[in-house]
């Protein structure tokens, strides 16, 4: 029986498969990566390499063993994922998996912004499947912001709509989660709604950046037509454009990705980072 992280070069793959090495020996942990190039990092670390892609199902028929316990990453091609994550969980089902953990969104199948609706079709297919499950419903990352950061420098000004809160937690904390998961009894059949124990505004957000960089930031509340309008001026393709505008409308504004039940913090046994302490490693980065 191995710890299987599929995704597991993406940005939270890589911190979920250091949180597995610093808690149990190499040899007990797979990678399920498309590209072995971009893993030879973790493959020199002593953790075995299977290589698949969520978009050609003949390759998943041997990321995964008998016995197993996975980690599905969500993957980023929105409208894609579906089918995608579907061949997964086929894959998985067909290969006699223990359990299969997955990380969706918060709210799961009472969310209804347009982001989650991947997420809610893939638990349903997990569901369908049989398999035992655990359902990681990830809130909001704080480098969604932060990574932003020297853009926000240098305009002086964050864009949104609406003044809704945000209960974010960095990529880390939710890796940790997903170890404590994977590795742990009493998970089976539960889903787990994970969020940060204080949720921000985006105008706390630009107050803090001011703070911590000395550099003015201003939040601007702009129409949802507006930020329609900046984010296609910027390059962003339509429908991702809509995407990001109904998150704001749907997904803050309606207080769906606030959180604060505290599933998070007891996952990880410690209170979640805070806005401040990501800021500052973000802003430590640039200097």
């Amino acid at each position: 029986m191995s710890i299987v992280v599929t995704g597991a070069t993406g940005a939270l793959g890589r911190l979920v498969v250091d949180e597995l090495l610093a808690r149990i020996p190499a040899e007990q942990i797979v990678a399920v990566v498309r590209d072995p190039a971009k893993a030879t990092d973790v493959a020199a670390r002593g953790v075995d390499l299977r290589v698949a892609d969520y978009t050609k199902p003949e390759t998943l028929a041997g990321a995964f063993r008998a016995g197993d316990i996975v980690l599905l990453i969500s993957g980023s091609e929105v409208g894609r994922r579906i089918r995608q994550h579907t061949a997964v969980v086929d894959a998985a089902k067909a290969a006699g998996v223990a359990r299969i953990a997955y990380t969706g969104v918060l709210g799961g199948p009472g969310a209804d912004f347009l982001l989650a609706a991947d997420h809610k079709a893939t638990e349903e297919a997990i569901l369908a499947s049989g398999l035992p499950y655990t359902f990681l419903r990830n809130g909001w990352y704080t480098e969604n912001y932060t990574a932003q950061i020297p853009a926000q420098l240098q305009h002086g000004v964050v864009r949104s709509t609406g003044d809704g809160r945000v209960g974010s937690a960095p990529r880390q904390d939710f890796a940790a989660a997903a170890a404590t998961v994977l590795l742990g009894e009493g998970h089976e059949n539960k889903a787990y709604e994970l969020s940060g124990d204080h949720a921000w505004s985006l105008a706390e957000y630009t107050d803090e950046l001011s703070r911590q960089s000395g550099k003015k930031v201003a939040y601007a509340d702009v129409s949802p037509d507006a930020l329609r309008g900046i984010l296609l001026g910027a390059g962003v393709p339509e429908a991702y454009a809509d995407i990001v505008v109904d998150i704001d409308v749907s997904g803050i504004g309606r207080g769906q990705l606030q959180g604060g039940n505290g599933d998070l913090s007891r996952l990880i046994g410690r209170p979640t980072t805070p806005l401040s302490d990501t800021i500052a490693v973000a802003l430590k980065k640039l200097r």
